[in-house]
């Protein structure tokens, strides 16, 4: 358990191919504060640039909780004025948006609490699986908040136009099951399967062929965009370019001889 006179950080590790952050501030249920949210970007931006990370994972620290939300005790502080209002939500747009437009698979780990910008945080990432422990919340409606356009978007385009009014109009709590039948997440999987299960599904998106997982990314962030705003020429490249590749010949070659390829991202 994290010492509660320390503030909350993001623990930022490397598992071979796989990026992870990690939300710590444990005796607060991991709610994040805005250091830690600004701090998303830059792990991120690392994580992107780093090529020998091929898949980000994103969790919680301890057995309780993912992400409970805000940090509330800095909303005095950082939150007690529109500039100060403004500066804050920027810190928050900007960890949304660089987990919503990473070149690479962003997967949430979930267990326990998972309400609020939590919730939020794991609409945004490609993958979310869930522990039958964890707890989910959009509480906007019993905080007075607005919460904007393109994070209702967001959950509409996951689970649709009317289980995204029914998150935001009654701010209830709601479990696994119903996350899972909405189709929030991918998979819930019991306490003591969770850690192993989603190494494994991680780990399995590492052994395939790099240029190939970026393309599929690529396309899916242009199917995010507006018609007139998509990039199909840069889709197009990038397919072109996994024909092109060494791992295409690697993955011909392996499968002709029954062995498992070994992907170099080249």
């Amino acid at each position: 358990m994290s010492d509660k006179n320390q503030p909350g950080k993001l623990n930022v590790k490397r598992d071979g191919h796989i990026g992870i952050i990690e939300f710590d501030n444990q005796h607060k249920f991991n709610a994040v504060n805005m250091e830690m949210w600004q701090d998303v970007a830059r792990a991120i931006g690392e994580f992107t640039e780093d090529k020998n990370i091929r898949v980000v994972m994103l969790q919680g620290a301890g057995e309780k909780a993912f992400v409970s939300g805000a940090d509330i005790s800095q909303f005095g502080e950082k939150r007690d004025s529109a500039e100060a209002q403004a500066t804050y939500n920027a810190a928050v747009e900007g960890g949304y948006k660089s987990v919503f437009n990473c070149p690479k698979p962003t997967i949430a780990k979930i267990r326990g609490v998972c309400m609020g910008g939590g919730l939020g945080l794991a609409g945004y990432c490609d993958l979310r699986f869930c522990s039958d422990d964890a707890k989910f919340r959009m509480p906007a409606a019993r905080l007075g908040l607005g919460y904007g356009f393109d994070g209702l978007e967001r959950f509409a385009s996951i689970i649709g136009p009317a289980n995204t009014s029914d998150l935001f109009f009654s701010a209830r709590i709601f479990g696994a099951a119903d996350a899972l039948q909405m189709g929030f997440v991918s998979k819930v999987l019991p306490v003591a399967e969770i850690e192993s299960f989603v190494a494994g599904y991680c780990k399995m998106v590492t052994e395939n062929a790099p240029l190939t997982v970026a393309a599929s990314k690529r396309t899916m962030i242009e199917m995010r965009k507006a018609h007139k705003d998509r990039d199909l020429e840069v889709v197009a490249k990038m397919v072109a370019a996994c024909f092109d590749s060494a791992d295409y010949k690697e993955g011909r070659t392996a499968f002709m001889e029954k062995r498992t390829p070994n992907f170099r991202g080249e």
